[in-house]
Parts: C-alpha cells; structure tokens; sequence
C-alpha cells in the first residue's frame, strides 16, 4: 500500500464521518480511526429542560429575572474584551510542571508575551504553552489534569 493510498483512507474517513477503517493486504494492515467526540464534554454541559420549570408570574418572577440580568452582563463583557490564548494541540492541561510545584499563573497575574502559562501533554511530551499578549490573566478556564482540543480556549487575559 501506497502512502497516497493511505492519506486516500484518511480523507476518505475524514470527510464521510466513518467511525474507521481497516485494511490488510499482503501481511501489511492499516487501521484508521475517525475523530470522536469527547463524550466527558457532553456529559459535562448542563441541561435546562424547559418543560420542567413553573411559569412565570408577571408579578414576582419576572421582576427576580430582570434584576438578575443586569449582575451577569459584566462578566460576559470582561471575556469579551479579554483576548483568549487557545490550545496549539490536543492533550491534557497541566497548570504547574509538577505536581509539587505552584501553577505558573493565577487569576490576577500580570504576564508577558513568551511567559509560560501552562503545559499541555501530548503522546508523553510536555509542551509549555506561553502567552502571545501581555496582560492581566482574568480566567484560567479548563481545570488542573483536563483533556483539551486543539483551539479549545485555554486562558482570558486582559490586555495591557
């Protein structure tokens, strides 16, 4: 088999959503797998069934629901102000190279450009992740030890 052959296989079940494939020829075997979903992401995302919640009065429920509004808007307005780095790969975040050692940056942090905030393991290597704008870490957003995808926001900083 071909190395063409092959990035055919791959783009075949890339572009077909195919679970897999698994060729053997000649004593020479080829298994490619298709990209799955986490399922430790959608299991996490909660649910808000909207049957399941009374109706509101037009007295006190939708007076709590106005008030509660306005509290929520500035932490939406910080993230959206904030620049987010993004994870380069696939692998598992690691706030601190060791488990010993303090995390390379808190919420409140002021960093550089090239600092290192994190690692991200990948297949046994540890890759430090650094920051490409100076600022202020307003978020750390995926916990010690949890897998991340590549492009997954990693951290909010504030730019400045």
């Amino acid at each position: 088999m071909t190395f063409e052959q092959i990035k055919e296989l791959i783009t075949l079940v890339a572009e077909n959503g195919l679970d897999g494939v698994e060729i053997e020829r000649s004593g020479f075997k080829v298994k490619i797998e298709g990209r799955r979903p986490a399922p430790a992401a959608v299991a996490a995302a909660p649910v808000r069934d909207p049957d399941a919640a009374p109706p509101a009065t037009a007295s006190g429920d939708a007076v709590a629901a106005a008030v509660a509004a306005p509290e929520s808007a500035p932490a939406t307005a910080v993230s959206e102000t904030a620049e987010i780095v993004k994870s380069p790969i696939v692998g598992t975040f690691y706030a601190a190279p060791n488990p010993e050692s303090p995390p390379y940056v808190r919420v409140g942090d002021r960093v550089d450009v090239g600092q290192v905030l994190c690692i991200v393991e990948a297949m046994k290597l540890m890759n430090e992740i650094e920051s490409d704008v100076a600022g202020v870490v307003v978020e750390i957003l995926p916990k010690n030890g949890q897998p991340v995808e590549f492009g997954e926001p990693l951290f909010a900083i504030q730019a400045g």
